[in-house]
């Protein structure tokens, strides 16, 4: 695999370090502001917005200009975001940082996803594409439990201040390591927003939403669930969110390996294990053997879709597959939104600190139908029939004699 790649999949530790860093954290947050669960958990569902807006709007605004120097911009955004929030005074402040630094996560995934896809071969590009998300499953895996640890040692702001001086050292790195990859000069935003004229791009999108609303929304509040059902003491959280995070890795990189042979039918198996997995949870949560297998295979089976999801999104727009991959970013942290605000729902209607699984394995069921659907009105096939144009921008790897 090129090296760019390490830089790409660096940017996405970071993010992915900052998107979830906060979930173990927010017990302490809410104690510190004194806000409730579900207002605490908006920094994961205003996060999750603001990613999408940022998706959607910002790379609308780059399309055209080289990727490299998009990516150093918007890293610039992620650190500008975790330093209002190290300093924050206020949860208001704290929640605004946390927009300020959502703004890159979208347009950062959604063109690093591109570009990714563009430095190999073609047959390889789903495993690309989960390298990539690989720093944010690695993230997952190291930085989430660590990132708790710190904070609950020397307080939630020591986090952010880590994730600034990361920001810094990620924007380094992409400098050193991305070639320039300039955007195809017949690129417009006319010519990438055609790709939504497509249905299956649409039915892709709708999947990601689902699925991720699944297995984020039940991960939002899996600090409480936990700590006040399985009965485990707050001092393991950063331990159980190990394994949850070694499930994520293993399973983004299984997960791309499997939809690189059979995309459609390789999702519609993902989604349905991934029902089961957060149904059993949530019936066997009292009991702490069961809980640490699901938590790892919730993580596993959870993070498997996404570089499918993605692929499938790009496979579907072959000739303007950058709006389209900032889509379905936006897709992804849309359902991150939808499932932290509908957990938060079930915990303020009284239903316990289990209904937030209860709610995922819904969704996730939900999603399983409409891939299925999606998946028989393709004919059978694993993905779009080729243009007899072949088009340089998503279909040509630019230096895949490296890898």
């Amino acid at each position: 695999m090129p090296i760019g790649l390490l830089a790409l999949a660096l940017g996405g530790f970071g993010i992915g370090l900052t998107e979830f860093g906060i979930v173990g954290l927010l017990p302490d947050v809410a104690a510190d502001f004194q806000v409730s669960e579900p207002v605490a958990g908006y920094l994961v569902s205003g996060y999750a917005l603001s990613v999408a807006f940022g998706a959607i709007v910002v790379t609308a605004a780059i399309v055209r200009y080289d990727r490299k120097r998009v990516l150093m911009a918007l890293m610039g955004l992620f650190i500008a975001g975790n330093l209002i929030s190290a300093i924050a005074p206020s949860y208001s402040v704290l929640l605004t940082g946390r927009l300020v630094a959502a703004l890159c996560h979208g347009a950062f995934f959604g063109i690093g996803s591109v570009v990714a896809a563009e430095m190999v071969a073609p047959d390889r590009r789903a495993s690309a594409i989960a390298l990539m998300f690989g720093g944010l499953t690695v993230s997952n895996v190291i930085g989430v439990p660590l990132g708790t640890l710190l904070g609950q040692q020397l307080g939630w702001r020591s986090t952010f201040w880590a994730l600034t001086i990361l920001g810094v050292i990620t924007l380094i790195g992409i400098r050193m390591l991305v070639p320039p990859t300039p955007a195809p000069a017949e690129t417009s935003l006319r010519s990438e927003l055609g790709a939504f004229r497509r249905p299956q791009v649409w039915i892709s999108v709708t999947v990601s939403v689902l699925a991720f609303a699944g297995v984020i929304g039940a991960f939002t509040y899996i600090a409480f669930t936990v700590t006040r059902v399985s009965g485990f003491a707050l001092s393991t959280v950063p331990w159980l969110l190990v394994l949850f995070g070694l499930g994520t890795l293993a399973g983004n990189l299984v997960g791309g390996k499997v939809a690189d042979r059979a995309l459609n039918t390789s999702l519609i198996v993902i989604m349905a294990l991934l029902t089961a997995v957060l149904a059993v949870f949530a019936l066997t949560a009292e009991n702490k053997v069961m809980t640490v297998v699901s938590l790892l295979l919730m993580g596993g089976i959870g993070l498997a879709t996404a570089p499918g999801l993605q692929l499938r999104t790009m496979k579907f727009a072959q000739d303007a597959p950058t709006m389209a991959s900032g889509a379905n970013i936006a897709a992804f942290n849309v359902g991150n939104a939808l499932g932290a605000w509908l957990g938060g729902l079930a915990l303020g209607a009284g239903f316990g600190f289990v209904s937030p699984l209860w709610v995922g394995a819904g969704l996730v069921l939900a999603g399983l139908g409409v891939i299925t659907v999606g998946s028989m009105s393709t004919g059978g096939t694993e993905g779009p029939r080729r243009r007899s144009v072949p088009v340089q921008d998503a279909a040509t790897p630019v230096n895949a004699s490296t890898k």
